[in-house]
């Protein structure tokens, strides 16, 4: 393995730096990015990331990450490697969780703390959109903010361009960090704010125990394994796909070529027929004029054939008949 640090977007590299208990700091600097004033956090606690559904029948849910603040916000925290069908469905059943949980026994009167649900997304979510950020929530008719407790934040890795030198903002700097930390060997001078350093600290391999190390390694393959396979399925799609639609253009092509075809033929047949109907009156009229003048017997024959625009040869064809 030639990486310096680990890849974040791995099982193990993910939750080694936003995780564990000694790092949360780096996932309140992360979430803080995106919070507004009211909701900044200054402290997190890590709570149960598996939720049972009401019945033994009901679907569970398993988060990467799950934390409460001390006034109460729910946060979970997902990194989603791969496009699903239904990608927003599934975050908003996945919001549900923390809203249940907080329901009083007894006498409540339904005041609920805010949830957010934060995305970190490896692929294309409305693929017509060019944005990396999104934060949504619920709105009215009139596009009026209607609740403000429900937000679901996601973050559009493969959109994001910036190079270090670009970096302004800290938000920059940690949407760099999770696309591009696993590639870099030395710090860039953009990134030395102090919860950078300590998240470079923590994320070089070197100083990692075997244990953990081992782990990161089955961690890195596993991802690899899957994103390899993801590409594969892609692949195989599309070109089952441009067979299919090779097979189709074909059949259509060729449909609306005989269309065509006919559509043409019949006009050109018609413009024939209509010319050799022409030619046909034409010659009829010339005929019955030659046939005229020979009757009278008072031209000679060169001198009818001129009139009657025929040949010398067609006049003596028609006094022979």
């Amino acid at each position: 393995m030639n990486d310096v640090y680990l890849n974040p977007l791995t099982d193990f590299g993910f939750k080694k730096l936003f995780g564990e208990e000694p790092h949360k700091d780096l996932l309140i600097s992360f979430l803080n990015t995106f919070l507004p004033a009211h909701h900044q956090v200054q402290d997190l606690s890590y709570t149960k990331n598996e939720y049972q559904g009401r019945s033994a029948i009901d679907r569970k849910a398993i988060f990467d990450l799950n934390c409460i603040s001390p006034s109460g916000e729910r946060f979970i925290v997902e990194l989603q490697r791969i496009k699903q069908i239904f990608f927003k469905d599934r975050s908003i059943y996945y919001a549900t969780f923390p809203i249940q949980e907080q329901a009083i026994r007894g006498d409540w009167n339904y005041k609920l703390a805010a949830v957010y649900t934060i995305g970190i997304l490896d692929f294309l979510i409305d693929d017509d959109q060019t944005k990396v950020y999104y934060h949504a929530q619920l709105k009215d008719q009139d596009n009026i903010l209607f609740y403000e407790k429900l937000n679901f934040i996601y973050l559009v890795l493969p959109r994001f361009q910036l190079q270090a030198h670009e970096l302004r903002t800290l938000q920059d700097k940690w949407f760099y960090v999770f696309k591009h930390l696993h590639e870099l060997e030395q710090i860039p001078s953009q990134l030395t704010d102090e919860v950078f350093q300590r998240l470079f600290g923590i994320a070089k391999i070197a100083q990692l125990p075997a244990s953990e190390r081992l782990g990161y390694e089955s961690s890195l393959k596993d991802y690899r394994d899957f994103m390899s396979t993801h590409e594969t399925s892609r692949l195989d799609g599309k070109k089952i796909g441009l067979v299919e639609g090779e097979k189709i253009g074909l059949e259509k092509g060729e449909k609306i070529g005989l269309e065509k075809g006919l559509e043409q033929g019949e006009k050109i047949g018609l413009e024939k027929g209509k010319q050799l109907g022409i030619e046909a009156g034409a010659l009829q009229k010339a005929q019955a004029i030659a046939l005229s003048l020979l009757q009278l017997g008072i031209l000679p024959e060169t001198e009818i054939a001129r009139i009657a625009g025929l040949t010398l040869e067609e006049v003596q064809q028609l006094k022979s008949a």
